[in-house]
């Protein structure tokens, strides 16, 4: 095991207009599951890719433990990789395609064959092992890709969107797989997907990408409590944290209408036009009369034990989308007019131009876990 350091990365493509991933700084834990999660482009295949010696570091370094492994190849970094394509060999047995790396390293017979049958235990595959690939699941099928990683007890495993290629169901059942997994082997884990809510159950860090760079590293409660920025509050959660237009003033901040309460007054310096957020769990219904944000409701979703509704207000002219989540169902019908409101605590404030959080000072701790 050991830790991983980007200082400085830099990945630029041949003629490209600007590099893919800047100059990227982020250290890992010994042990740590990381992920990278953001949207398509903006840089964690990339950045996976450098730290398995797939892609060239055209500036800057990467180290694992004590080693500069920048201009190491692949198979001297002493990383495994998992695919999203499982990339098995159709001709070889599970047990075949489990060892085949440490058939190619030369390991003698009887280790080989202890540490397979270590893997497949682990695993659930002991049965599996005399099976070819077109006879396992795709859950099963994955499970053996993940086996010929564990047996090459790699410092680092490098896992690429393993569980795009599954159904839903199975998809939820591999990833408790796979973090369980990585606890229980204590290996250090650079995971990359675009799905938000995989980032949010498995890393013990979560780091959230937008153009190459690192837009916030931190718990994943922490993310989804305290966005560094709108772009985070936007693509953690699900649905995503309702963002409105509104505009800080002495006193406080509004949208529209609606005074919108908040934990702690802004300094002057940031009072003009902002961005307001508030999660769809966090609004309120109120009366008419209680002065809240009126919202037309379009759509209900009824979900049995929580129903969204997603309808529109209109503020300063302008209609915004908003979504309520309410316990239970029959709150109200599509066409109805509701009324919400929400307490100081849920409320976040970001810069209408910069995006950065800008309600409350975070303390030290915080800080240090934003990049």
């Amino acid at each position: 095991m050991a830790t991983i350091t980007f200082d400085g990365a830099q990945r630029w493509y041949p003629g490209a207009d600007g590099p893919a991933v800047p100059g990227l700084d982020l250290e890992v834990g010994d042990g740590e599951f990381l992920v990278l999660v953001g949207p398509s482009g903006c840089g964690k295949s990339t950045t996976l890719r450098m730290l398995a010696g797939l892609e060239t570091v055209d500036a800057g370094r990467i180290r694992i433990g004590e080693r500069d492994v920048t201009r190491l190849p692949p198979k001297s970094r002493d990383i495994a990789m998992v695919f999203q394509n499982y990339a098995l060999y159709p001709h070889m047995t599970v047990a075949e395609n489990m060892g085949f790396a440490l058939k190619m390293a030369k390991m003698p017979r009887a280790e080989r064959d202890a540490r397979v049958a270590d893997a497949a235990r682990i695993l659930g595959l002991t049965d599996y092992l005399g099976r070819k690939p077109k006879a396992l699941s795709g859950g099963q099928r994955q499970r053996v890709a993940m086996g010929r990683a564990i047996v090459r007890q790699p410092q680092v495993f490098c896992m690429d969107e393993p569980l795009s290629n599954l159904d839903a169901k199975m998809r939820v059942q591999t990833r408790t797989d796979i973090a369980r997994l990585q606890r229980e082997l204590g290996v250090t884990t650079v995971y990359v997907t675009h799905d938000q809510v995989e980032a949010m159950t498995m890393g013990d860090r979560v780091a959230v990408m937008k153009d190459g760079e690192i837009q916030q590293v931190d718990t994943p409660l922490r993310l989804y409590e305290r966005p560094a920025n709108s772009f985070v509050a936007g693509f953690i959660g699900s649905p995503q944290m309702n963002l409105m237009a509104g505009h800080a003033e002495i006193g406080g901040v509004r949208v529209g209408r609606y005074a919108v309460p908040t934990a702690a007054a802004l300094p002057s310096s940031v009072l003009g036009d902002v961005v307001v957020g508030v999660r769809p769990e966090s609004w309120r219904l109120v009366g008419s009369g209680e002065g809240g944000l009126p919202v037309e409701v379009g759509v209900v979703e009824n979900l049995g034990a929580d129903s969204y509704l997603y309808g529109r207000s209109t503020i300063e002219g302008a209609v915004q989308d908003v979504v309520i989540r309410v316990e239970g169902h029959g709150r109200a019908a599509p066409g109805d007019t509701v009324h919400v409101t929400t307490d100081p605590a849920h409320v976040h404030v970001f810069d209408a131009v910069s995006g950065r959080r800008i309600d409350r000072e975070a303390p030290a701790s915080e800080a240090a876990a934003t990049v």
